[in-house]
């Protein structure tokens, strides 16, 4: 009955129904992220951002939106804006509850592994709230301010 069915049909078949729950084959590498930066209590607009996993390196002015690579290893934000402040923060991702369900239910956890590696059965926070410092005042420069020096 199956004999006009070739092997590699059948390991094909095999495959997709073991790895059914992987998040490698059922969701997108990527990401989208949006980040927003705060100064004393208040949102600060127009800060560089870069953010920086395992996976690549990404830059985004904040507040705004970028597309990262999913991973299992945290994610790196570090911002700045002359002026203003800075900051420097990691975020860890979180692995996804519906694809890790699915690994062990469908596919005996072998693709808890697959997504491990590829990092698609992981995610971050979909909303990053940066919390900066302000930034030091500088030492006034040489000349701005008259020698207070009296007379000998």
């Amino acid at each position: 009955m199956f004999d006009h069915l070739r092997p590699a049909t059948i390991a094909a078949a095999a495959a997709f129904a073991l790895l059914g729950g992987c998040a490698t084959l059922s969701e997108s590498p990527q990401q989208q992220l949006e980040l927003h930066t705060i100064l004393d209590h208040r949102e600060v607009a127009g800060v560089g951002c870069l953010l920086s996993n395992d996976m690549g390196r990404w830059y985004v002015i904040a507040p705004g939106r970028v597309t990262v690579m999913r991973s299992s290893k945290p994610l790196t934000v570090s911002c700045k804006k002359e002026g203003k402040g800075s900051a420097a923060e990691v975020v860890q991702s979180r692995a996804d509850t519906t694809s890790l369900m699915g690994n062990v239910v469908i596919s005996a956890g072998l693709g808890y592994f697959v997504d491990k590696h590829s990092g698609a059965g992981y995610a971050y926070p979909q909303v990053l709230t940066v919390l900066m410092q302000p930034a030091a005042a500088k030492d006034e420069e040489a000349g701005e301010r008259p020698v207070e020096a009296g007379i000998f």
